[in-house]
């Protein structure tokens, strides 16, 4: 591709590997030293241009497309230190993708004063690595199974059942509160805004994305509950803003939860967001296999329960 210019706009053209990519995360790989917020706001201002024509952030870039970019002024600033190899649990890993097991506590990818994440992690620890990318995100105190791939195809293929649901998602999250009745269909709207100093939430409020979330019972106490989550949607914190949505928020959750609660928690051990990414159910993006992997839950969370729910989980 072009050399972007800092005198004026540039016009790139979708190559092979850049097919699918969402146009903001495009953008961010190739704006070096820019940051993030400056990326987000050309896009919001319609200066960047796909085909002559205005686009989304969401907009996914299709073989062929040619991507006006203005100019842009690079950010002054200290070197980052170098990504180091993390050695994360691989669940599985063949020619297409990789599966992670990942801690609660690392980040997904670099970015807001993280130097590095899970994938610049991956990058570092296979530096003959033609491609890796993450085919979706946990939050940084989630814990459990991350999807890479290792192919454009096969990554495309991720997205695409990603976005039809034909990929099962299932979660382990401790709940304030007893919970009461069985399993529960929530089918409630997410709306993402920025609050006044600048942090990305959500809200479940009318005239939002559709988000759908099961929740079912697994083991419950006198103040907390234990239950499976499985997401019909996949909408940035859904699984979070849902269960405080219907008054049992995630324990540990710094965004959406009972700050009080937390505070008080943290002599048993419920340091961190309560989330736990279980179980992925999927075909093989290539081959068509049947594919199922599931991790145990953190020590963390299993003490929790051990003192606290009478049937373990």
């Amino acid at each position: 591709m072009n050399e972007l210019s800092k005198a004026r706009a540039t016009l790139l053209e979708v190559d092979e590997e850049s097919v699918d990519q969402r146009i903001d995360n495009f953008l961010i790989r190739r704006l070096k030293g820019v940051p993030k917020s400056h990326v987000y706001r050309i896009l919001r201002s319609g200066e960047v241009r796909v085909n002559s024509g205005r686009i989304k952030q969401d907009y996914r870039l299709q073989p062929g497309d040619k991507v006006r970019v203005p100019p842009v002024r690079i950010a002054t600033r200290e070197e980052r230190p170098p990504a180091r190899p993390l050695g994360l649990p691989v669940v599985f890993e063949d020619d297409a993708l990789i599966v992670i097991d990942k801690p609660s506590g690392v980040a997904v990818h670099g970015g807001s004063g993280i130097s590095f994440g899970v994938i610049e992690s991956l990058r570092a620890e296979r530096p003959k690595a033609k491609f890796l990318e993450l085919a979706h995100r946990l939050d940084r105190d989630t814990s459990g199974l991350l999807l890479v791939g290792k192919k454009r195809s096969a990554l495309v293929e991720l997205h695409r059942m990603l976005r039809e649901g034909e990929i099962r998602k299932e979660y382990r999250a401790i709940l304030k509160g007893r919970w009461k009745g069985g399993a529960r269909k929530v089918d409630v709207p997410l709306h993402k805004y920025v609050t006044p100093g600048g942090e990305r939430r959500v809200s479940a409020r009318e005239g939002g994305a559709r988000a759908v979330t099961h929740f079912t019972p697994v083991a419950i106490g006198d103040s907390a509950s234990m239950v499976e989550a499985r997401l019909l949607t996949g909408r940035t914190h859904q699984i979070r803003v849902h269960a405080a949505h219907i008054g049992h928020p995630i324990l540990g959750d710094d965004k959406y939860g009972d700050f009080d609660l937390n505070r008080a928690l943290v002599k048993k051990g419920v340091r961190r967001l309560f989330l736990h990414a279980q179980k992925l159910s999927l075909r093989h993006p290539l081959s068509g296999a049947d594919l199922a992997f599931e991790s145990p839950l953190p020590h963390d969370m299993l003490h929790f329960c051990k003192y606290n729910f009478h049937d373990q989980p």
